[in-house]
């Protein structure tokens, strides 16, 4: 506990690098420094990155990559023990590796046949190496993954043949499941829910559930809609859940001002420490994202959801202490 009596607080911030104008490794690992920041997320086994951050005390999550990546890793143990040598032993401890995130929002497509295959498979690399104890291998899901999710309790895979033995995998290694969280979006797409209950801030919304619990943010009813889901998996109670991705836009869409992005990010790194109605204490939370990026795909507002611009400003006053 800290001296404000809060729980354990764990935030860290998704680095992705789809941008034509954006710092070096090297300056994203000291602008992370820097603001304090003490766990980051990649996307890929980013050489220059992982370069970057030896010695640098940051916790980092790293992804395996794409779903051909995946695809090769489940067909292969080999191929997996390949990859856990060049891009995990070259590195740690060097690097504080805490998680391998095998598939990120996967399991809901057509590739989600291969997500726990290569999950095994790096897995028994990491055990071959001595490191299954120190470094959990996992996946990213979507809140598309979930149906029923209100109330949280209700909260059920709409997958149950893909999800519920990865569940029963994670449960069986001690490693967390990883989820996307995304009160933005649940927002920009029902125009019934109020803002406020969104921000983390005053709101006539509440949500009662049945078990007893009441909910006063959209952010803890997703996440506990989650992990109603992995404890209705047989072992499931042990899964932690850590939220992999969460972050609101400052621009081009629905809500997506400088304003609401400050507000939800901000009451997001200062919300963590409290947990959630169902696991109250705890959590660990990645912001989505260190940058706004130039080259993302898809709606206008994926481009916006930055902490910082390229040239390493600000979008908007933010504190992670």
């Amino acid at each position: 506990m800290d001296a404000a009596g809060a729980g354990v607080r764990s935030i860290g911030v998704c680095y992705g690098v789809n941008g034509d104008d954006l710092p070096s490794r090297s300056d994203v690992v000291q602008l992370y420094k820097s603001n304090g920041i003490s766990a980051m997320r990649i996307y890929f086994a980013d050489r220059e990155a992982l370069d970057a951050l030896r010695g640098s005390g940051i916790s980092l999550t790293l992804d395996v990559g794409d779903r051909n990546d995946v695809g090769e890793l489940a067909t292969s143990a080999s191929n997996a023990a390949s990859w856990v040598q060049a891009n995990v032993q070259a590195y740690y401890p060097d690097v504080d590796i805490k998680y391998v995130v095998v598939g990120n929002e996967l399991t809901g497509t057509a590739d989600a046949s291969s997500v726990l295959p290569a999950m095994q498979n790096v897995h028994d690399a990491l055990a071959s190496a001595g490191l299954a104890d120190s470094i959990k291998v996992s996946t990213a899901v979507k809140m598309d993954t979930i149906d029923d999710s209100s109330p949280p309790s209700a909260g059920v895979f709409n997958n149950p043949s893909v999800m519920e033995p990865i569940v029963k995998f994670l449960a069986s290694n001690g490693a967390p499941l990883l989820a996307n969280v995304y009160p933005y979006f649940a927002y920009r797409d029902d125009q019934h829910i109020d803002l406020n209950f969104a921000l983390f801030q005053p709101s006539s919304t509440t949500v009662s559930d049945p078990n007893g619990l009441t909910y006063t943010n959209l952010f803890d009813a997703m996440v506990d809609a989650v992990r109603a889901a992995v404890e209705k998996v047989s072992g499931g109670g042990n899964v932690d859940i850590v939220v992999s991705e969460s972050g609101w836009p400052s621009a081009d869409g629905r809500g997506a001002i400088v304003e609401n992005a400050r507000a939800y990010n901000q009451n997001l790194i200062n919300h963590v420490g409290q947990g959630t109605p169902k696991k109250p204490g705890q959590m660990e939370a990645y912001v989505f994202a260190m940058f706004n990026e130039n080259q993302k795909n898809g709606d206008a507002t994926e481009k916006k959801f930055g902490l910082f611009n390229p040239d390493k400003s600000p979008v908007y006053p933010i504190t992670f202490s």
